[in-house]
């Protein structure tokens, strides 16, 4: 069976009971309230499906089916129950074939880049095949396991097991895990890729077709012990969910220029790590939800919310974003750190025809906190010329030259409280000794970087550059005056009451969401106004969150929260003194 050794981190699982963190500190564990009863291990498991002629086990790809099987086997043998097993993978195409179906979406030799996939789980599977998997059970469980079993079509109770996407990646680096079709494990970042543009996609419009039939949700993060909940219990959940206010979880990751604020603020967090670069707060493809009851906690995927309830989240935009959640918020900290690459986004078209994402990476950073001496890196110096900028990058990655990038590149002083606009094709980066909260278009890999500081990544390899695709992007007219004008924002009040005051921090023309600060000594009605709201407690204690019929909710200090469209309505009061949120939503269509 498997042991730690099957994730490659020094992160923490996430635990199965909640213990609080100290009082008023962040919690990178938060949870919402499941009315019914959440379960712990393989002997609770194997109770339900002793007494099932047949059972369906489908799940995400990042699931250690063999362990599965090994350990639920052992618990059903325990209970006099003798179980057949019949391996969907089985029935899976000849890997050279999904091989090439998948190889027009991995971006050929690019080694950060493809395609995103527009196909369905279906064309991996012989689905004729699976169909005909039967096994005699001479009155024992049969057990269908497998990404895609569901296809099968038996009439069976389904259970869906669920794995967290950084708990993929973690088991992806330790090589427990391979992608779809695949017997063994590709290496990590060749893995990430085909994950991100072909298996995910693929895996998350499975999921959305067979969760309103899902008999049992499982968590089966921690391999030994799997947290498992009524499907029907969990779809109660997330439709409250859906309605009132919630917060995704966070995950944390280091990188070459990452910071130690973060590190030394967040209690919970694995301290043997040179540092910390990101906090993932809310990003659809990556976050999960955590449901809680008695204690316990169960994970799913943020993606389940959106497959059931897109348009109670997104109200008036369900139209045009589908099932996408398309703001996202996270921290850059590089306090104590380096700067970050120079980099631009690509344009609308461009993502779309390169890597078929519906909408682009336009983001800002807001600076939430900031040495004396912090800088962002934004537009050109007035008078660069495209040709002559491209042949210095060109000539420091050649040469592996250091470049001169204040000849080329504005700093900008940067203070708490600042915005900085950043719309596709807009060369920036975050300077050491700030804490960046980035919001931003939902899209998030798509980073073109042109110089790194002649640096090498934690691996101890050169980050790779992409000199070619950021001149393909790079708009040129930002430069000199119009920096200072177009892209640095400057706030406005907008209206102010007894103890409130609500300001207004103009996005760019080319941000499809805009961004409000409020700061309140008591407390402030707001209104959804047909878009969900995204926000984060920048400053006081905590702050008290009143949404639809939900008890009221706790927000501490730096944790960010979402109130859906449905909610309408919403009250914040400050806790313990005066507090301040900013808020992204999408502008008004």
């Amino acid at each position: 069976m498997s042991s730690p050794t099957y994730r490659k981190t020094t992160q923490h699982l996430a635990p199965v009971r909640w213990t609080p963190p100290p009082a008023g500190s962040y919690d990178i564990h938060p949870a919402f309230p499941l009315e019914g009863e959440i379960r712990t291990g393989f002997t609770s498991l194997a109770e339900i499906v002793a007494h099932l002629p047949m059972v369906v086990v489908d799940g995400h790809g990042g699931t250690l089916w063999y362990d599965f099987r090994e350990r639920l086997d052992a618990a059903l043998r325990e209970r006099g129950a003798r179980p057949a097993w019949v391996d969907a993978a089985e029935a899976y195409r000849p890997q050279g074939e999904i091989g090439e179906l998948a190889a027009p979406f991995l971006g050929g030799e690019d080694p950060l880049f493809g395609k995103r996939f527009p196909g369905t789980l279906s064309d991996f599977v012989d689905t004729e095949k699976l169909r005909s998997m039967v096994v005699p059970s001479d009155g024992q469980p049969v057990i269908l396991y497998g990404c895609g079993a569901a296809l099968a079509g038996w009439e069976a109770p389904l259970m869906y097991l669920e794995v967290p996407k950084n708990e993929i990646q973690f088991r992806s680096r330790a090589g427990s895990v391979a992608n779809l079709g695949l017997r063994r494990s590709l290496p990590p970042k060749e893995a990430y890729k085909r994950f991100y543009f072909v298996d995910w996609p693929v895996l998350a419009k499975h999921r959305t077709e067979i969760l309103p039939r899902v008999d049992w949700v499982v968590d089966l993060q921690r391999a030994e012990e799997p947290v498992f909940a009524a499907g029907a219990d969990v779809r109660a959940a997330l439709a409250a969910m859906s309605r009132s206010v919630f917060r995704p979880r966070p995950w944390f990751e280091p990188g070459p220029w990452g910071g130690q604020w973060m590190k030394k603020r967040f209690s919970g967090l694995a301290s043997d790590v040179p540092n910390y670069a990101w906090s993932f707060e809310a990003i659809l493809p990556e976050n999960g939800l955590m449901l809680a009851k008695d204690g316990i906690l169960l994970e799913i995927s943020f993606d389940c919310l959106m497959a059931l309830h897109h348009q109670e989240v997104l109200g008036e935009h369900a139209n045009v974003f589908g099932r996408d959640f398309p703001i996202r918020f996270d921290y850059l900290d590089t306090f104590g750190g380096g700067n970050l690459s120079l980099q631009c986004h690509p344009r609308p078209d461009y993502i779309r025809d390169q890597f078929g994402e519906p909408f682009t990476q336009d983001e800002t950073y807001y600076i939430f906190d900031a040495g004396a001496d912090a800088v962002v890196w934004l537009g050109f110096e007035e008078g660069v010329k495209p040709e002559e900028f491209r042949a210095a990058v060109e000539t420091s990655h050649r040469e592996k030259t250091p470049l001169d990038a204040q000849a080329w590149v504005k700093q900008h002083p940067a203070r708490p409280g600042d915005l900085f606009l950043i719309p596709h094709g807009t060369i920036h980066c975050s300077g050491s000794d700030t804490l960046v909260l980035e919001i931003s278009a939902t899209p998030y890999i798509f980073t073109f970087k042109l110089y790194d500081w002649m640096r090498l990544g934690l691996d101890g390899q050169p980050r790779p550059l992409n000199i070619e695709r950021a001149m393909e992007n790079l708009d040129f007219t930002r430069q000199g005056e119009q920096v200072e004008r177009e892209l640095i924002s400057r706030p406005r009040v907008m209206a102010e009451g007894d103890g409130w005051k609500r300001e207004h921090l103009p996005t760019h023309p080319d941000h499809f969401y805009d961004v409000h600060r409020i700061t309140f000594s008591s407390a402030v009605e707001i209104e959804t106004a047909g878009s969900p709201h995204m926000l984060n407690v920048t400053s006081g204690k905590a702050v008290r969150v009143q949404a639809g019929e939900e008890s009221a909710r706790r927000f501490n200090f730096a944790e960010t929260f979402i109130v859906p469209s449905a909610a309408v309505r919403y009250r914040l009061s400050a806790v313990d003194g005066p507090a301040q949120v900013v808020m992204a939503f999408l502008k008004p269509r």
